[in-house]
């Protein structure tokens, strides 16, 4: 990074380029860290966990006790050991938790003052993170297994919520009502999730093997199926036709730009998509194992080149490269079953939360070799800076003995 830094300085290098590069180091060298613990509150498994974009400070989240707890990631002490404290929680005592397990917890995009979870006592709730309180709550038929605010909306406040019925529900922050539904799967629908390019574009992931891609502003049904076969009808059979994955498709997740889709199944596999086309690009992870009947939530890296895909895999987090299918290695940790994993962008960690009701930070390390080749990529860089500011100087001097 100090060679980087020199060469930004000097102008021989692109400062992006410094960025990715640091962050794709950080990645691939995260490690359990033993100096930081979280604190232990859920007395079950971990189902779902997401930290805010404001600050990058606050994580919630949710367990199959029904308790939601809200972190605090941010080290006071000044010491190397430290815990991320629970600033708050919804446990068994409060009149307004969860009866059931908490499938998906999200905060506001814009805003830490509240945030949304959905359980399988077929509620989905608003909170308001001052006094831990719903200021909203949303009844359904069936047992809900996923939700999703937008992180870009400025349009609309629509959340997306699938439950056990297969039609999704388009919930209305505004007016606190259920506006729309989208008819198309035939089972229930395990996850959702909105694109981060474009604010009216969903995608949709059922029991049924089905994944779809909607416009919500069109009333006449989705934009496309997904197909893993690319239209290849001689290697579908008839039941398989518009099928993305052989199994229940139970994990989405759309990377940072937006212009890919991951998608997860019970098959056993994982899909890269573009996200414009349905096309499947065909990249082969290999096995990845899936045992989960419910929402799966694995993550992509933002930042790095190249970019980078987390995934529960028994008790352990498996890394992937996004457009190699390469195991990059296997974060392991747990003592049960991995259910959740989420990354955070202006530190490249990683946390994840299992059955064995922990949640892991996954860190950076720095090793002695990395300083020393940083130092000697350092020295370099400092000296094709003096010799192009030597170069310089010279042809200066030439132009002026010239004139």
């Amino acid at each position: 990074m100090l060679g980087f830094l020199t060469a930004r300085q000097a102008g021989l290098d692109d400062p992006l380029r410094l960025r990715r590069a640091e962050s794709t180091r950080r990645v691939l060298s995260l490690k359990l860290n033993p100096d930081r613990d979280v604190d232990r509150i859920h007395g079950n498994g971990i189902n779902t966990i997401d930290i805010e974009a404001i600050e990058g400070r606050y994580m919630l989240s949710g367990g199959a006790d029904g308790v939601i707890v809200v972190y605090d990631l941010e080290n006071y002490s000044g010491k190397l050991q430290y815990t991320c404290k629970a600033v708050c929680t919804v446990g068994r005592s409060s009149k307004y938790v969860h009866k059931f397990s908490v499938e998906t917890v999200q905060w506001y995009p814009y805003d830490t003052g509240m945030f949304v979870s959905s359980s399988f006592d077929k509620t989905m709730k608003v909170w308001d993170t001052e006094t831990l309180k719903p200021a909203e709550v949303f009844q359904f038929e069936g047992n809900v297994y996923s939700h999703h605010l937008s992180p870009i909306a400025r349009k609309h406040s629509l959340i997306a919520v699938g439950t056990k019925e297969p039609k999704i529900q388009l919930c209305d922050l505004k007016s606190g009502s259920r506006i729309h539904v989208l008819q198309g799967h035939r089972a229930e629908v395990l996850s959702v999730r909105w694109s981060p390019r474009y604010e009216h574009i969903l995608a949709t992931a059922s029991a049924d093997s089905k994944v779809k891609v909607w416009d919500v502003r069109r009333a006449s049904g989705s934009l496309f199926t997904l197909d893993q076969h690319n239209g290849d009808k001689s290697k579908a059979s008839s039941e398989a036709v518009n099928t993305a994955h052989d199994g229940r498709v139970n994990g989405l997740c759309f990377t940072g730009d937006g212009l890919y889709l991951l998608t997860t199944g019970t098959d056993d596999r994982m899909r890269l998509w573009n996200s414009a086309t349905g096309e499947n690009t065909l990249v082969n992870y290999g096995k990845v194992c899936n045992e989960s009947r419910k929402r799966l939530q694995f993550t992509v890296s933002r930042g790095c080149s190249p970019e980078f895909v987390f995934v529960p895999c028994g008790s352990s987090v498996a890394v992937y490269g996004l457009h190699t299918g390469e195991l990059v290695t296997m974060l392991r940790g747990h003592y049960n079953n991995v259910d959740c994993c989420e990354f955070h962008p202006d530190y490249q960690e990683l946390y994840s939360g299992g059955k064995d009701c922990n949640i892991l930070a996954w860190v950076p390390v720095i090793r002695a070799s990395d300083v020393e080749e940083e130092t000697k990529s350092a020295n370099q860089a400092a000296a094709a800076a003096d010799r192009s500011s030597a170069n310089s100087a010279f042809q200066d001097a030439w132009s002026s003995d010239e004139d």
